[in-house]
């Protein structure tokens, strides 16, 4: 038997569309995250970039698990100068920026690398249930 090595120019790029209407953020972080890495295919290789192109709709309609974490969850950025912390609760953020809710809980599962960085570029959030993506015919995932 011999063991085989899958090669980066060869790896096929699927696309998947996921509705993340009411959904809550992390399991739907989790899903995502499977998907864009490639955890699913048979022959996975953890430093391949094996992954899919993810796009979500309907991000800015997705859930918060628990009862008052639209107040109570807090994003917090420093911009590195003095007085420079600033705090933002998740109902301002979904104002702001729909889609950073599960762009950030989506960062924060992959690993810290160079190929996770080019693994989030294949991460497509729209607010709305469009989406310029029809001509790549994705699969819809529950």
């Amino acid at each position: 038997m011999k063991t085989t090595q899958p090669i980066e120019s060869e790896v096929k790029h699927e696309w998947f569309l996921i509705d993340a209407t009411d959904k809550p953020a992390g399991r739907l972080a989790v899903e995502v995250c499977r998907l864009l890495r490639g955890r699913g295919k048979p022959d996975y290789t953890p430093h391949i970039d094996m992954g899919d192109f993810v796009v979500v709709i309907n991000s800015a309609k997705i859930g918060l698990s628990g009862n008052s974490k639209e107040e109570k969850k807090v994003y917090a950025k420093y911009t590195g100068y003095q007085s420079g912390y600033f705090e933002t609760s998740a109902a301002t953020m979904r104002q702001k920026n729909p889609g950073y809710i599960l762009w950030h809980a989506v960062r924060g599962m992959l690993p810290k690398n160079h190929l996770s960085r080019q693994l989030l570029k294949r991460l497509k959030l729209y607010p709305g249930a469009e989406h310029p993506h029809a001509a790549q015919n994705p699969k819809v995932i529950g």
